[in-house]
């Protein structure tokens, strides 16, 4: 009897055990269970809120989509500006809230912070997405015309022609043509759209081209869309009127001589420009212009001060760079000099002329530099008809800027071998080109620069000089982040 009760015992003492242990796993996966569900909540939550605050960045880039320079959300205060956010049914989920940076003096970027809350919860997140319109310096050459690089051209960034390329130099970026083939007009055969004779040259169509790796580092492109240049002549307008006094520009009538002079120059880090008007210029020799290549060119021409310089322009002032940095000439222009820590576009236009031999052309025949190329210094040129080097520009010639010839061409005249400088040594250009019509500083006979160095500076993307012609009008996105 004895034996039986203690055996009983230990049946009693191991079902509290086993219980004891059930009821501590069934506690436990209960706990697990609510801390899985509460997970799943706030994972939920953290979702939710995250959408709502990606839908106010989304909503802020529609909004520019449709006013552009409006960074105030509709008001005139500044924010935050909240929104309320609801469900498809009406229900309240949340709200956010979003701060807006408006782009710098010579920038398109803008900042959107979305902060965003659940009305059922504390939890937030916060979004930054960063927008920016693409100026016409997305690209390092770009024309409405054919193009040839020769044998000696070294081009850092993208080329694009509305015509056909012919490329015989170096390229480290994309080459691309609106055209799938077309008639080379030195050659008279039809091409590529984009071809090269660097080397081997490359098979006409249909026989397909190879890779060219050598010439094409990053490839070439053809077709692809044209780049609209009917909309360039029109920003003449908007630019003059940008140089207004009230606008904070500056603009300057006709010169009743040659033109202007416009020489930058840095006096205790700040930059200003001394002004002349140009006298005279170099005389014309015959054995330069009677030749057919000279004859065909519109406003062929010396395009140099005659020299002594001094005694053949006379100085106006000095003057400041103006509030918006927009300086407009009612004449030709010719620039020269050095900036510093200075934004400026120099325009050379006369409104409602449409003759090509009377359109405003810029030349630079002496050194244009900025003093630091950390993207503050910048300079745009932008010429009704064409930019030039002149005749007697410099045997090594530097121009740091980003140069627009509306109607005209960007490069430099013919001048045959019976002109003293009809061959000069080097040309580099830190900046872009955009040329209506075909852009060349040399010819196939070894005249004009024998190198030219087109270094694409990609700063001008997004921070391009003041008031430069935009790629489009619509913002891209350049970046996403959350923020913490």
């Amino acid at each position: 009897m004895t034996t039986s009760k203690k055996n009983k015992g230990s049946i009693l003492i191991s079902v509290i055990i086993f219980a004891t242990i059930a009821t501590i796993i069934i506690i436990g996966l209960v706990n697990w269970g609510a801390s899985v569900l509460g997970s799943i909540r706030n994972l939920s939550a953290r979702e939710q809120v995250f959408q709502i605050a990606e839908a106010g960045v989304d909503y802020y880039q529609w909004h520019l989509a449709q006013f552009p320079t409006d960074y105030k959300d509709g008001t005139t205060t500044p924010g935050p500006y909240t929104h309320d956010f609801y469900d498809k049914d009406g229900y309240l989920l949340g709200a956010y809230s979003l701060t807006i940076t408006p782009p710098q003096v010579g920038s398109t970027i803008v900042k959107i912070v979305s902060e965003a809350n659940l009305a059922s919860s504390s939890i937030k997140r916060k979004i930054q997405k960063t927008l920016a319109i693409p100026s016409l310096a997305k690209y390092a050459v770009v024309a409405n015309d054919n193009l040839r690089f020769g044998e000696g051209t070294v081009v850092f960034g993208p080329v694009q022609a509305n015509g056909g390329i012919r490329f015989d130099g170096v390229a480290h970026n994309l080459i691309s043509s609106a055209k799938n083939t077309y008639t080379d007009p030195d050659t008279g055969a039809t091409k590529w759209g984009v071809y090269t004779t660097s080397g081997t040259d490359d098979p006409n169509p249909p026989t397909l081209a190879n890779n060219r790796p050598d010439v094409f580092m990053a490839g070439r492109q053809y077709p692809v869309p044209a780049v609209d240049f009917a909309g360039l002549t029109a920003g003449l307008t908007q630019l003059r009127a940008l140089a207004q006094p009230a606008a904070g520009g500056k603009e300057w009538p006709s010169s009743g001589k040659k033109g202007y002079h416009i020489m930058f120059k840095v006096s205790g880090g700040v930059t200003s420009y001394d002004l002349y008007k140009v006298n005279n210029l170099q005389t014309v020799s015959t054995s330069c212009s009677n030749n057919v290549t000279a004859n065909s060119q519109v406003q062929w021409g010396t395009w140099s001060i005659k020299t002594p310089i001094n005694s053949n322009q006379t100085l106006v002032g000095n003057y400041s760079i103006p509030a918006n940095g927009v300086i407009f000439f009612n004449d030709h222009v010719w620039v020269d000099g050095t900036i510093n820590n200075a934004r400026i576009t120099v325009v050379a236009g006369i409104i409602g002329n449409t003759d090509p031999d009377k359109h405003a052309n810029i030349t630079i025949n002496s050194d244009l530099n900025y003093t630091d190329y950390n993207g503050i210094d910048t300079i745009g040129l932008i010429a009704q008809g064409n930019i030039n080097a002149g005749m007697l520009s410099d045997d090594n010639l530097n121009i740091d800027a980003a140069l627009v010839a509306e109607n005209g061409r960007v490069g430099r005249f013919y001048y045959n071998s019976s002109c003293t400088n009809s061959v000069r040594n080097s040309l580099t250009l830190n900046g872009m080109i955009a040329s209506y019509n075909r852009y060349g500083f040399a010819y196939t006979d070894d005249t004009g620069y024998k190198t030219r160095n087109i270094n694409y500076d990609g700063r001008l993307l997004y921070g391009p000089p003041p008031s430069f012609p935009q790629a489009t009008t619509q913002y891209e996105v350049i970046s996403w982040q959350e923020l913490k």
